[in-house]
């Protein structure tokens, strides 16, 4: 055998299992419809909740922010990277979330990864109480830490108790979760962690990602869904969905900020966000601080789509959100539907399956945005009922 001759079988178990993931190209902006792999398709598989990855304001700082700045942040924050641009969106994003101070990092993936190895680090009388479905890059924040972890069932609050009254003896306890469960679309019940937290003298850290844009008053997030602002130390943020740029970033208690900016590694050993990106996403906080009109027609569009769905006799789970998983449970039915929403109805929806979702519920997640029309979801909710009937999935 030859040396790589390994990665050929695997990659065709993956074929065979119906766990091969085919990467589509998008030849045009993000929006209700783009071109992919040159077909006009309906976008239903993107984070762009508000439509904003092609906003006209959008647009227009990004290119004022080039002509004026360059391209490229040409640093890493701590030497010479860190613009007057930066701070600028740090405390608008600070006051966005109605918290003392923010930090940014170049990705949402990059703020855990930062954050979190810094919070609680190997050696120190510190654990990591951590929520079972937790994001990839919270698993790896505590793997670069190397403290160490307990996990507690999903949404549990009986076991989250049973895991700190474990570690009640430790110094330093961080309780981290998702605010909004990214495959599921269901919430993390903040109420009752926090109230645990405040019990056990314990931090708490929300990743946001996908509750930012969607949740709270003009989309500030879960926190401020649940009016927990002072109850919860750190938010983590994401500005590549609902905000429609990238990065992210940290909110939370002024001087737990300055620590993070001396001791987050991604913050300290790799450059800065671009100037267009950050002006792209000082007007993207801007446009919400200013109008929650998008967010409401976000939610008219979800209750839309999840009712016609369900009337017709999908099961979506617990979805609080505009997530909506359409459970399949099959995987190599999930990527049968996917391929023939594609070829068939010119619908451009994704099937999720394992190791992103356990085996055995496979699912096509779809995404509405505030861009979608309501004869957008009609036509995605039509295509379901006649695939469903086809494949025998609907009786």
């Amino acid at each position: 055998m030859a040396k790589l001759d390994w990665i050929t079988e695997e990659l065709n178990e993956l074929k065979e299992k119906g766990l091969y993931v085919r990467i589509r190209v998008l030849q045009s902006a993000q929006g209700p419809w783009v071109i992919v792999d040159g077909k006009k398709v309906l976008n239903m598989c993107s984070n762009n909740y508000l439509g904003l990855a092609a906003h006209p304001k959008i647009k227009e700082a990004a290119i004022r922010a080039i002509l004026d700045y360059g391209v490229g942040a040409g640093a890493v924050r701590t030497i010479a990277g860190t613009m007057e641009l930066h701070v600028e969106l740090e405390e608008k994003l600070a006051k966005f979330k109605k918290r003392e101070a923010a930090i940014l990092f170049q990705s949402g993936y990059n703020a855990n990864l930062g954050a979190i190895s810094a919070l609680i680090k190997k050696g120190e009388d510190g654990v990591f109480v951590s929520e079972e479905l937790n994001h990839a890059s919270i698993i790896d924040g505590m793997r670069l830490s190397g403290a160490e972890k307990v996990i507690y069932k999903h949404l549990d609050m009986e076991d989250l108790k049973k895991k700190l009254e474990e570690v009640k003896d430790k110094k330093k306890k961080l309780i981290v979760t998702d605010g909004v469960f990214s495959m599921d679309g269901d919430l993390a019940p903040l109420p009752e962690i926090a109230e645990l937290a405040e019990q056990y003298d314990a931090m708490v850290y929300v990743d946001d990602a996908h509750g930012e844009g969607v949740l709270g008053e003009h989309g500030r997030g879960i926190v401020d869904h649940f009016k927990l602002h002072d109850r919860v130390d750190f938010e983590m943020g994401t500005l590549s969905k609902a905000f429609g740029v990238i990065g992210g970033y940290v909110a939370g208690p002024e001087e737990a900020i300055e620590y993070l900016k001396q001791r987050g590694r991604p913050f300290l050993f790799s450059s800065a966000l671009n100037p267009p990106d950050v002006a792209a996403a000082i007007a993207a906080v801007e446009i919400l601080q200013h109008s929650d009109e998008l967010v409401k027609k976000l939610w008219d569009n979800t209750h839309f789509l999840q009712k016609g769905l369900r009337d017709i006799g999908y099961d979506l789970g617990n979805t609080k959100h505009p997530i909506t998983p359409v459970m399949l449970y099959d995987e190599k039915l999930a990527q049968e539907f996917s391929r023939r929403l594609y070829d068939e109805y010119n619908i451009f929806a994704q099937a999720i399956v394992y190791p992103t979702v356990p085996l055995g519920t496979a699912r096509i997640r779809l995404e509405p945005s505030a861009a979608h029309s309501k004869e957008d979801l009609q036509y995605v909710i039509d295509a379901f009922e006649d695939l469903g009937k086809k494949t025998g999935f609907l009786k």
